[in-house]
Order: structure tokens, then C-alpha cells, then sequence
């Protein structure tokens, strides 16, 4: 009869450095995948037909040569008062991702069109911006943030109807835009 004998406690201690040290160099791994196998908080996954690839650094990204692509604003029906010329709803508010800038940090581009279909300008449009801020400079005539959740579009100059006002900014997050308030012209 063969008889075995219990393993002994550095054997066991041993065994358990083991196991714990293989956890852990799993959970790392599994940490540097994970930035690269799926889209990143903001982001949709999106597939394209013969993108041209680039890399910065260790993030790939994909361009296409002429596009860039926007996320939508919620599309919102104007809730007019027999009378009203235009609404907070006239300005539609687009924004998505561009390349990075050279260091690293993401970029965003930012449409602000006038959609008004009576045909009215806007001025004095005022966006919910909480504290935004950017590594690139914006010219203040075009979007400045006056204080905190309120940053003023065109220098509070008319949008004349149809048209649209662009700019980018850098920072490590996207600021959510939406309209507060706008004068109708």
C-alpha cells in the first residue's frame, strides 16, 4: 500500500505565489488589450471599406482622406407658440472625433449650424458647456466660455440662416454642447 504524504507548507507557499503572480500577470495583459479590441467610451464602432490607417505612437487610428465623421444632435421637433420666429431648436449642434494632436491628446471637431426654417437669423446663442476647455486655441470670436455651463457661439453675432460655424478642440474628453438660450433676429 503506498501511502503519499501531505505536501509540505513551502511546497504549498510556493504553489500559491505561483497562482497569484499568473493572476496577476493576466490581469495585466488583459488591461493592454483591452484599449485596442473595441471602441472607447464616446465612441461607436463603425466599419469602413478601405480606410487608410495611421498611427500615432501606440494608438492606431482610422481616417478616411475627405470625411470626418460627426456624431448626430438628437433631432428635436421646435415646440413653437403661434408667432415665434426660431427656437433653441434651430441650432443644431453636431460634434465627433478628429486626429490626435502630435502629443497624443484626442481632438474633436464642432459643427454649429442655423437650421431655422422660417428663414430667421440667430444671435446670441449661448451652449450648456459645463467647465470646457482646450489644449488648442479657439478664437474667442468664433466659441469662448464666459463662465462656468455657459460659452458664447459667433461673439454673440447673428448665425445667418443656413449657415454653419466650425471649430476643434483638444482635450482628453468630449464636452457635451447643447443650446441654453438664443435671441431671434
Amino acid at each position: 500500500m503506498r501511502t503519499t504524504t501531505p505536501p509540505s507548507s513551502s511546497s504549498l507557499r510556493r504553489r500559491r505565489i505561483a497562482l497569484v503572480a499568473a493572476t496577476i500577470a493576466l490581469g495585466i495583459l488583459l488591461l493592454m488589450i483591452a484599449p485596442h479590441t473595441g471602441p472607447r467610451s464616446g465612441q461607436r464602432s463603425v466599419q469602413i471599406l478601405n480606410p487608410v490607417a495611421s498611427s500615432v505612437g501606440t494608438n492606431a487610428t482610422l481616417s478616411l482622406p475627405h470625411r470626418k465623421l460627426l456624431q448626430r444632435a438628437a433631432e428635436v421637433e421646435p415646440n413653437r407658440i403661434w408667432g415665434d420666429k426660431c427656437s433653441k431648436s434651430d441650432i443644431v449642434i453636431n460634434q465627433g472625433p478628429t486626429p490626435p494632436l502630435p502629443s497624443g491628446i484626442p481632438t474633436y471637431t464642432v459643427e454649429i449650424m442655423n437650421v431655422c426654417i422660417s428663414g430667421c437669423d440667430i444671435a446670441g446663442i449661448h451652449l450648456s458647456c459645463g467647465w470646457f476647455s482646450s489644449a488648442r486655441l479657439i478664437n474667442p470670436r468664433i466659441f469662448k466660455r464666459l463662465r462656468f455651463n455657459d460659452c458664447l457661439v459667433n461673439d454673440g453675432k447673428p448665425l445667418v440662416n443656413g449657415n454653419t460655424i466650425s471649430f476643434q478642440y483638444a482635450n482628453t474628453f468630449h464636452y457635451p454642447l447643447s443650446v441654453s438660450s438664443v435671441v431671434c433676429r
